[in-house]
């Protein structure tokens, strides 16, 4: 019984009453005031259970959406958690930048580990690369095994110039990450070289939303696909392998080599390949100059174009050298 009330009827008991017909006037207000009180109390109950049932499945939502996260790219996911992405079985064509990575020799690399070894090692070279991409704004497509598939321009993009030189960085960090990931796994008793080959190239694929209406896929199709996957296999260990149409977007930032034309199905030109060598900041001392009795010898890294042609005729001074 509430406050009101109480006061309500120690004043009905109390008040010295020269008139019965307002004393009883007042005591069926007063009753009536109880009954709406009464429905008030049981309303309030109804409103906080329901309250809390609320708040359950609010946490129940936060939870499953938390776990779902993980399954998709963190862009999509945001886009369709705020309502902005419809989810239908759409696509659009766009201009992305796309990157493929595998380990070298996988199979053989790690055929001796056991499962549960197998598993950690993957996962945490997987958590490594994911988290690169991921600080670089890459759209993280699939893992196909030790594969990775990223692309960069879709459903977020910096314009696509900008899209090829974040997709480069983040192959060259994750080269670099690579170096920690040996040495670690050498601590961890795993001697086996642990290398993987990148390629990335940029055009028009067809991006979005492919599958039935129950279940979707969010993913890209196209020759450049293709494409990306092709230059991988091509690349060396250790290497990053781009397309012309990347080099011509990123040649400002980031030293380049040329390398051969390679043919890939459903394109009926050759494509001529870079192999990626590192930021011009960064190279742009990188000069060896040697002078000295009998030898002269300068290497200027920034402007090095057939680094094989140079490599061979290194190897036959040194040879000559030795006889």
């Amino acid at each position: 019984m509430g406050r009101v009330t109480e006061r309500a009827k120690r004043f009905v008991e109390t008040h010295n009453w020269n008139n019965e017909e307002s004393k009883i006037a007042y005591e069926k207000l007063l009753k009536d005031y109880e009954k709406l009180e009464k429905r008030s109390d049981k309303i309030f109950e109804v409103s906080d259970k329901q309250y809390e049932e609320i708040n359950k499945q609010n946490k129940i939502l936060e939870l499953v959406s938390k776990q779902l996260s993980k399954y998709i790219p963190p862009q999509l996911y945001n886009s369709v958690f705020d309502g902005q992405k419809e989810i239908s079985v759409t696509s659009r064509r766009r201009k992305l930048t796309i990157f493929f990575s595998d380990i070298v020799n996988f199979t053989s690399t790690t055929e001796y580990l056991e499962s549960e070894d197998l598993t950690n090692m993957l996962n945490g070279y997987l958590t490594e690369m994911s988290n690169i991409a991921l600080k670089y704004g890459g759209t993280i497509d699939k893992f196909i095994g030790d594969a990775i598939m990223i692309f960069f321009g879709d459903p977020e993009t910096d314009g696509f110039k900008q899209d090829a030189i974040n997709c480069v960085s983040m192959a060259i960090e994750m080269q670099r990450k690579m170096e920690d990931i040996r040495n670690h796994l050498s601590d961890s008793g795993i001697v086996k070289p642990f290398n993987i080959r990148i390629g990335i190239t940029t055009g028009y694929v067809t991006v979005g939303n492919f599958g039935s209406n129950d279940r979707m896929d969010y993913t890209i199709i196209g020759n450049y696909v293709n494409l990306a996957s092709r230059l991988e296999s091509k690349a060396e260990k250790n290497k990053i392998l781009i397309s012309e149409e990347t080099y011509s977007l990123i040649k400002d930032e980031i030293t380049c080599i040329r390398k051969d034309e390679i043919l890939v199905k459903g394109i009926s030109y050759p494509i001529q390949t870079y192999e990626v060598i590192g930021f011009k900041k960064d190279i742009q001392d990188k000069v060896i100059n040697i002078n000295s009795d009998g030898i002269k010898l300068k290497v200027d890294f920034s402007k090095l174009q057939n680094r094989d042609e140079v490599i061979k005729e290194l190897r036959g001074v040194l040879t000559k050298l030795n006889e």
